[in-house]
Parts: structure tokens; C-alpha cells; sequence
């Protein structure tokens, strides 16, 4: 596996996990019990967010320069 693939998994690796967590965050209502959520769903929506982060992140990612 080449330097470049590796820095580009590791970068869309952590933009998704950023993108996952932004999703579950906001999800969430202040106030809200911990019993009350949903808790299949707020995972099931943030792992499509980060499906689709790095789905977006074949496009380029500008923290991969390009040599």
C-alpha cells in the first residue's frame, strides 16, 4: 500500500469519525433523559454520515495533497 493510500484512508478515516459524531451531537435534545433516546437510531444515522463522508471523500480530500 502506497504512502498517499495510507494518508488518504487515515484522513477520511478521521473526517468520518468527525462527520459521525457531529451527526450524533445534534441528534440529541438538552434536557433530553439518557433513557429517552433512541439510541439505534442516533447510531444508525451517524454511521450513514460517515458512510457518506467518505464516499464524498473519493472526490479529494485537501488534507491529501496532491504531489
Amino acid at each position: 500500500m502506497s504512502d498517499k493510500t495510507k494518508r488518504w484512508i487515515k484522513a477520511a478515516g478521521i473526517r468520518a469519525g468527525k462527520t459521525a459524531a457531529q451527526v450524533a451531537l445534534s441528534m440529541l435534545t438538552v434536557g433530553q433523559a439518557v433513557m429517552d433516546v433512541n439510541w439505534i437510531n442516533v447510531l444508525s444515522v451517524s454511521a450513514v454520515a460517515a458512510v457518506i463522508s467518505i464516499l464524498t471523500s473519493i472526490a479529494g480530500l485537501p488534507e491529501v495533497k496532491e504531489d
